[in-house]
This record gives C-alpha cells, structure tokens and sequence, in this order.
C-alpha cells in the first residue's frame, strides 16, 4: 500500500502557477514586427548530463522572457529564455536539502519552491542565486507532500500540503530566513467538505487579487474549492456538473485556467468564475499535440507555458521521450 500510495504522489505532484507577466511585455519587436512566430513552440530541458531521462518535471514560473522549471526527481531547478530552444541547470539538485522540486512561483526577484515529500519550501534570488529562505513542515512523522504556491498582494506566501489537510502560509515580512522556520498551518480541512483521503488532495492552488480568497484543486475527484483566508470557511465550487482535474492553476482576471493531465483528452481547461468564486462554468478545453501529461501552466505575455511530466510513463515503467515545456497561445 505504501509504495501504491508513493507512486500515485510522486506521480499526481502539482504545481504551480505563475507570475503573469503583462501581455505589453512581449509586444512587437523593432519596427512594430511581433518576433513570436520565430519562437520555439517546444523546449527541451537539457540536465547536461546522464540523467536526461530522468527528469520528470512538474512546476514552471516565468519572469520577463525567462522561465523556471523544477525536478520532481532530484530537485534541479531549470533556467529557460523563450527564444532559445534548450532550459539548462539553474540549481543544481540536492542543494539546501532540495531533493525534490514541485510547485514553483516568481515573486519580483525571487522563486519560491514546493518541496514535495521533503516538506520543504525554499526561497532563492533569482540574479545571485543565493538562498534567502528556508521553511519546513513540523515534523511529527506523519507524511507531508508541499505541492503548490500562491503569492498574495501584500507577499504572504500559501502552500498545499497534498497529504496533510492544511493549507500553510508564510508571512510576507518574514520572507527572509537566517535558518529553517516552521510552516504555520492558516487554514485547516479537517471536517469541510474538502476531504482528504489515500490519494493526492489539495494541489494547485491560486490566490485572489485582493489577498483575501484561494481556490485549491483536488485533482482525482475533478472538484474546485474556494478557500476564505481570512475566515477559514471551505466550500465546492459548484461548477454546474462540469468537472475540473486540476493540476497547476492559473488565474487570468475571472478566468481560472487549469492543466489536466489525469483527463482526457489532456488539455488546459478554462473555467468562467462568478464574481465571489462560489461558482463556475467550464467554458473551453484545449488540446496540443505536443502535451504528455501537462501538469503546470505559466502565462510569458499572450503564450502559455505547459510541462509536460510524462508521469504516466513513470508510473508504467516506461522509457520517456526527452523532457519538454509547449508552448502555445493562451487559451
């Protein structure tokens, strides 16, 4: 059972969304000419190494043209530039504990990082490369898996715990860590609707503009919910019988945009949310020939970033095509 358990973890892992960059930011180039068309539509992550078979990526987060992608398998964090085809080692795996690498977020100069069964959420800068945060789960034995992050407007952090039934949140002025802080439950789903059970629960997460409401998917079970931080309450979003299996989570104004890898087709889903989250309608399904198991999403102006995991070739013993990120116009 618990190796069933771990691989449905390791496999179901989930991600992080991202910073929207403006779609101003990638306007035409010199002369007025957009410079998208020459842009890869694919990119491929080159650890420069043996164990290019062995990345199994999972989260993405874009800062001007760059991007960031994470290993779910040794922790590496990968530096992409949109208009190159190959994303290189920006961290290398196994430092400051980073043995894995899940959920992912940019925060002006700073990427934050979902430690999946570490328990841990480390901060780094992005120009120096320096570590300036370190957080953990308490450590009372039982299983934890940090899977996502969300950066609210005055810089608290959230973060999912896809085993443990709480969300955490790290305050925005205690960003900076000389040591490895505890990770303070804020929000708890025991006895909500929001029922954990033997499988990956709480995974992509998004977090309102106004700092004040959350919405977290449960992948398995293709339910929403909306999460008050500041009252605590949890609720489904009823979604009028359309189902959701949300991995990574993007918000775009009322539009909440969603990666599904466990579906299909896979696709990127795009929900309409009423005005206070408590409903939605599933308005559009996109589909690329290039997706394979697209768990996380990240907006680069008016493209669309989109992993591709291949867990399922994890999960059948498989042998993997070379890691890649699509990209295709936003939905």
């Amino acid at each position: 059972m618990r190796s069933r358990l771990t691989t449905a973890l390791a496999t179901a892992v989930a991600l992080t969304l991202v910073a929207a960059v403006p779609a101003s930011a990638h306007g035409p180039g010199p002369g007025g000419h957009s410079h998208h068309h020459d842009r890869p539509t694919t990119y491929l992550l080159d650890p420069v190494g043996p164990a290019a078979d062995d990345v199994y990526p999972e989260g993405i987060a874009t800062r001007g043209d760059d991007f960031y992608v994470s290993s779910t398998t040794d922790g590496t964090i990968y530096r992409g530039d949109l208009d190159e085809p190959t994303a290189t080692p920006f961290l290398p795996g196994g430092e400051d504990g980073r043995a894995m690498a899940v959920g992912l977020k940019v925060d002006g100069r700073t990427l934050l990082v979902a430690g999946g069964a570490t328990g841990r959420v480390w901060a780094y800068d992005l120009r120096t490369r320096e570590l300036t945060g370190s957080w953990q789960v308490v450590q009372d034995g039982t299983p934890t898996f940090v899977n996502d992050l969300a950066v609210g407007p005055r810089g608290d952090v959230y973060v999912t715990d896809s085993m443990r039934p709480v969300l955490y949140r790290i305050d925005g002025r205690e960003r900076r860590t000389t040591g490895t802080e505890l990770l303070e439950p804020v929000v708890s789903f025991v006895g909500t609707d929001f029922t954990y059970d033997q499988d990956v629960n709480a995974n992509g997460l998004v977090v309102s503009r106004d700092g004040r409401t959350a919405v977290v998917a449960k992948t398995r079970t293709g339910q929403l919910f909306r999460v008050g931080l500041t009252d605590g309450s949890v609720e489904v979003i009823d979604l009028g019988g359309g189902s959701v299996q949300g991995d990574g989570l993007l918000l775009d104004g009322n539009r909440l945009l969603a990666a599904e890898w466990t579906a299909d087709p896979q696709s990127v889903v795009v929900v309409h949310l009423d005005r206070d989250w408590r409903s939605g309608t599933v308005v559009s399904r996109t589909t690329d020939p290039s997706f394979d198991d697209p768990t996380t999403i990240a907006r680069a102006g008016r493209d669309l970033l989109v992993v591709n995991s291949q867990f399922a070739t994890r999960e059948a013993g498989g042998t993997p095509e070379p890691f890649t990120v699509s990209r295709i116009p936003v939905p």
